[in-house]
């Protein structure tokens, strides 16, 4: 499969879930694939590029042993979470100063445990300021201090 085709499939699937676009969400704000608090995993491709520095150039990563695992900018990606030998943790590429060496999570098992928590048990916010809601059947996280959703936030509603 070309590194076109499999960027396009990595771009349309997540965790097995295809990404759909819906008729009703007219601002494209609702990602069907971003159902997990940290957005969309990244593909192997996407996961690997921003580890590599350029020729000659510095590794701005300080050579932590980490990768990309998962973005809200499907675009980029500029942050999101990482993972390591030592679990995840969040990363943003404005700072990357310690990048791997708090984890957040001792692995993905426990991070995907924590959310299965939250949808479950709560309370809702037990993952920090995102709360799990539902808008068009599709599973949003949003914040309440700084909303990510614009016309479809009065459609979501809170799993809990």
């Amino acid at each position: 499969m070309g590194q076109s085709r499999l960027h396009l499939v990595g771009e349309r699937i997540c965790g097995g879930v295809e990404h759909q676009a819906l008729e009703d969400d007219e601002e494209g704000e609702v990602g069907s694939v971003a159902f997990l608090l940290g957005g969309v995993i990244v593909i192997p491709v996407d996961a690997l590029r921003p580890r590599l520095p350029d020729p000659g150039g510095p590794d701005w990563w300080g050579g932590a042993p980490v990768v990309p695992w998962m973005t809200c900018d499907e675009a980029g990606p500029a942050s999101g979470y990482w993972a390591g030998d030592n679990g995840v943790g969040r990363w943003t590429l404005d700072s990357l100063i310690g990048v791997g060496q708090r984890a957040a999570y001792p692995s993905i098992a426990a991070y995907v445990d924590a959310v299965y928590r939250t949808l479950t048990d709560g309370p809702a916010d037990a993952m920090g300021p995102g709360v799990p809601g539902v808008v068009w059947g599709r599973l949003i996280w949003e914040w309440h201090e700084a909303p990510l959703l614009d016309d479809a936030l009065p459609r979501w509603r809170p799993v809990r």
